[in-house]
């Protein structure tokens, strides 16, 4: 089967050189009722949260994002993720300001330090559309767009400092909404830090601001590969013509891209949903990586799925899904205790080094494994115990360096 992507045409009275410019996306992003009144009906609800929400969280799309939900009712599933309603003023099963205890792992301001080999570095709080489920609500949308200078040396210098830190991720905030100016100081400032390998980069910008990724962005970037590059694609209907053109664009360059998708109710909680966008992000080789659950932060309960819910969807993907397209069921434990992955469980029982097991389309089989007194370590397994130690130690600080 062969995909078409739909282009959408700029609305009616919109320039098409300005529309295809992303500094004028951002600066003509809708960010107030009066604005989201000219592209929908709102309802009811919608406009009770603009009146009582917007403390809660900010709003914003840019014209591009909001055109793909045009013209389609409010439970259109784009437009459950940008136009807020008043469920988001209702307290639910679990509120959270912070769920993923990001607060608890920050040695500096600008840094999440969770797991041992790498980092997540916030370069900005600004995102080019506010997505109503977002994680993190203690953080974005306080308009402090590039780090103070005492911030940012701040970061730079614990990089440095811990020798087991192996990856950089850039996050916020959208690291694309920085100016490449700003982009190309952060790569260069990490590329100069030695024992860093892996450069990644997530961003929603293909999504809602495709046309961000340009030729001098792309330039600019390849000179500090590797950079992997962590998209959010949602639902099929995200993947259009000027959406594909970006993705292509990053992966002929040399930039393994990658898909984070989150499960949301009414967007996308259905396996017809969730293959149809990962076939279709394959198809552009853009590897489905993540299906996650929706963290409970404030004021997303109607749009968590429960994860037996959950489960269900992935247990009817696996065996009819390619594995590329696969993404991985992964739930962050609340209050900072990392990710849990799911898999079906396959196994029906053990009987010592025996274990039994029945397949997705009802195979019964055993698998014998080697008795413990057979095991080997690796003849040359000494020469890298150092690195491993280094690397598991990474995180290791005292608690006067902790904010």
């Amino acid at each position: 089967m062969k995909f078409h992507w739909k282009s959408y045409s700029p609305p009616e009275g919109a320039q098409i050189k300005e529309w295809s410019d992303w500094r004028w996306q951002i600066k003509a992003s809708l960010s107030r009722e009066s604005d989201f009144a000219s592209y929908f009906e709102l309802t009811n609800d919608e406009r009770a949260a603009f009146e009582q929400g917007t403390d809660l969280f900010r709003i914003r799309t840019t014209p591009y994002y909001a055109n793909l939900a045009r013209g389609y009712s409010e439970h259109d599933p784009i437009r459950k993720i940008l136009i807020p309603t008043s469920s988001e003023l209702t307290p639910g099963a679990q509120q959270m300001l912070d769920p993923l205890g990001e607060n608890k792992n920050r040695p500096a301001r600008r840094i999440i330090h969770r797991y041992s080999d790498r980092v997540l570095f916030l370069v900005t709080d600004f995102c080019s559309v506010y997505c109503r489920y977002c994680t993190r609500k203690h953080f974005t949308a306080t308009d402090q767009v590039f780090p103070k200078a005492s911030e940012y040396d701040e970061s730079l210098s614990y990089i440095k400092k811990q020798q087991g830190i192996r990856e950089v991720i850039l996050t916020g905030g959208d690291p694309l909404t920085l100016s490449n100016k700003q982009l190309e100081r952060v790569l260069d400032d990490l590329r100069s830090i030695e024992h860093i390998e892996i450069i990644r980069l997530g961003t929603r910008m293909p999504v809602v601001c495709p046309m961000r990724i340009d030729d001098e962005l792309v330039k600019m970037m390849k000179k500090h590969h590797p950079i992997f590059v962590m998209t959010h694609f949602n639902h099929p209907r995200e993947v259009t013509g000027e959406a594909a053109e970006s993705l292509l664009k990053l992966v002929d360059n040399g930039f393994p891209v990658l898909n984070q998708m989150v499960l949301l109710n009414g967007v996308n909680n259905h396996p017809a949903v969730v293959q149809a966008l990962s076939r279709r992000l394959l198809y552009l080789r853009v590897k489905p990586y993540y299906m996650f659950q929706c963290d409970p932060s404030e004021g997303t309960d109607h749009l968590r799925t429960s994860i037996d819910e959950s489960l269900q969807i992935q247990r009817e993907l696996w065996g009819h899904l390619s594995g590329l397209a696969m993404p991985n069921y992964s739930v962050d434990i609340p209050e900072g205790g990392g990710k849990a992955y799911f898999v079906p469980n396959f196994q029906t029982g053990q009987n010592g080094n025996t274990r039994s097991f029945v397949g997705w389309d009802g195979v019964e089989a055993d698998y014998v494994s080697p008795e413990p007194k057979d095991w080997r370590v690796p003849i040359d397994a000494e020469n890298y115990f150092k690195e491993w130690e280094q690397l598991k130690k990474a995180k290791e600080r005292s608690q006067d360096e902790r904010i």
